[in-house]
């Protein structure tokens, strides 16, 4: 399994067009092959931050996703409203127990 956890941050007033956009995006994202887990979280003590978990079945799965159009469109609408630079980090993980 392949997961990437994706940080950033946006204004107070921007971030509900943030959330909307991934909203928007989720069901795409969640039909594409290898897609096993796309969740949007808001953090509830920082008013400007969002968190991104992605599962996919493996890094190529991740890479096609990272070629769609749903993630241009999503990078389009989300870029100009972070406050800084995103933060991603990608990991390799082993179910051990379901």
């Amino acid at each position: 399994m392949f997961i990437a956890i994706v940080d950033f941050q946006t204004s107070a007033a921007d971030r509900p067009a943030a959330l909307a956009q991934l909203d928007k995006e989720r069901d795409e994202v969640r039909a594409m092959p290898g897609n096993l887990a796309f969740r949007i979280y808001e953090s509830r003590e920082d008013q400007h931050h969002v968190t991104l978990v992605h599962e996919w079945t493996d890094e190529a799965s991740f890479a096609g996703y990272q070629a769609s159009e749903s993630f241009v469109r999503s990078g389009a609408v989300l870029r100009p409203l972070m406050t800084g630079a995103p933060t991603s980090r990608r990991f390799r993980a082993e179910i051990l127990e379901v």
